[in-house]
């Protein structure tokens, strides 16, 4: 399912509960990841749209430009994690009757694997890089919408640790060994990385509500 952006947002829910294998946790990842996104932009606008946070309105546009753009690439991020995920689902179904097929298999197979972990990595990565932005947003936003600060570092952090899942289960599918333990090194430093963000966040959010 390639076009489910433009669905009602009940149409997308039946979808990722339905038997089909995608959309998936990858695609939920992505999607959760731009809810938080959009919640940091609503956080910027009350923001930028009250005179007496006149003080805060320089900390505020780059964090709504940052949030805008990363709204977007999520919901493409969530478009193509699906797609990738056919492509793995395609190759497993390749024939293998001979040798020749056999090998061309594995060939697709590990290609197929290898997107689908770098699609969830990017994912991670795109949630994670405006988590760094939302200890400012929580400190310096409208006081009165500190809790979507705090519910937008949350679903950031959600949208990281669950695109890594995605990464770490297509990891053994792939033949490339330097490429999958760069892969794992890189999810620990994101995971733990966006654990501590998320720390921060809320710590400063309690201050505020």
């Amino acid at each position: 399912m390639t076009g489910f952006a433009e669905l009602p947002l009940q149409g997308f829910l039946s979808d990722l509960a339905s038997s089909a294998p995608t959309p998936g946790g990858g695609t939920a990842a992505a999607v959760a990841g731009a809810m938080g996104a959009g919640l940091a932009e609503m956080v910027t606008a009350l923001t930028l749209a009250r005179e007496k946070y006149a003080a805060s309105h320089q900390a505020m546009r780059p964090i709504a430009s940052a949030a805008a753009a990363a709204r977007e690439e999520l919901m493409a991020l969530a478009r193509e994690d699906a797609q990738a995920y056919d492509e793995v689902v395609a190759a497993r179904r390749l024939p293998r009757e001979t040798d020749e097929q056999k090998a061309h298999r594995e060939e697709r197979i590990s290609a197929a694997n290898r997107r689908a972990a770098e699609v969830p990595m990017r994912t991670a990565r795109a949630a994670a890089r405006l988590l760094e932005a939302m200890p400012e947003l929580a400190e310096k936003g409208n006081p009165n919408a500190a809790s979507d600060a705090g519910a937008a570092a949350l679903l950031l952090e959600a949208a990281a640790q669950a695109a890594l899942l995605n990464v770490a289960i297509n990891l053994p599918g792939i033949s490339d060994a330097a490429f999958v333990e760069e892969m794992r090194r890189e999810a620990v430093a994101i995971r733990v990385g966006t654990g501590r963000l998320r720390s921060r966040v809320l710590a400063e959010v309690e201050k505020r509500v």
